[in-house]
């Protein structure tokens, strides 16, 4: 007397397994090949935009490392999303006299452009002497729209504290004067740690289990 499943069946439920494996691993592959597509460029070589992005948010993250208090705490690429609206935050920095976005942007060359301005204007003159020169968003008013996601995330949790953004430009290229704009080491100091007391424990504490 036969109990068992028949061997064809068992041999096409592995058949089924095998296939099943097959797809999850394919997506799999093509999501990876996707993000290093996104992330090196599709000769498989790290953009040198990508390269300059990294290496400035890297010397960015050193320097404000170097400045924080004990009781600090500092996030790096941060995602979020509220309200369908997604972004990252280069730095997040989280203290009693707030909650602070530092933007970081590695720009070569000359920059262009007014405190209002959707977009700025980069020139650059290549090794080679050839000019060029690209647009790119102001990185001012991406820190607004930054502040303004954190915001709505952090309100759906139940804390309302106020929020500062800045953009810390490595080379020292801003075009423009603004609170909005650090230079140095000690803009980012005073930046997070220059104002009043305004963050109680309890709400440190609550943002921080936010965040994980």
């Amino acid at each position: 007397m036969n109990c068992g499943m028949p061997t064809e069946d068992v041999e096409i439920m592995g058949i089924n397994v095998l296939i099943v494996m097959i797809i999850v691993l394919s997506v799999c592959v093509v999501i990876f090949l996707g993000w290093l597509v996104t992330k090196l460029g599709p000769s498989g070589i790290e953009l040198p935009e990508k390269r300059a992005g990294r290496l400035g948010e890297n010397f960015a993250s050193t320097v404000i490392q170097e400045i924080l208090h004990e009781d600090d705490v500092m996030l790096t690429n941060v995602r979020i999303m509220a309200e369908g609206k997604e972004t990252e935050l280069d730095n997040l920095i989280i203290n009693k006299h707030g909650i602070f976005i530092i933007e970081v942007k590695n720009y070569s060359g000359e920059l262009f452009g007014e405190e209002e301005d959707d977009e700025w204007i980069k020139t650059k003159m290549t090794p080679g002497g050839s000019f060029y020169q690209k647009t790119v968003r102001n990185p001012i008013k991406q820190v607004n729209r930054q502040i303004y996601i954190l915001s709505r995330f952090l309100k759906e949790s139940g804390i309302h504290v106020w929020i500062d953004g800045y953009v810390f430009f490595v080379q020292n290229n801003s075009p423009i004067e603004s609170k909005y704009v650090l230079r140095t080491q000690r803009d980012i100091d005073v930046a997070i740690h220059g104002g009043e007391v305004t963050v109680r424990e309890e709400e440190i504490r609550k943002i921080k289990e936010v965040f994980g």
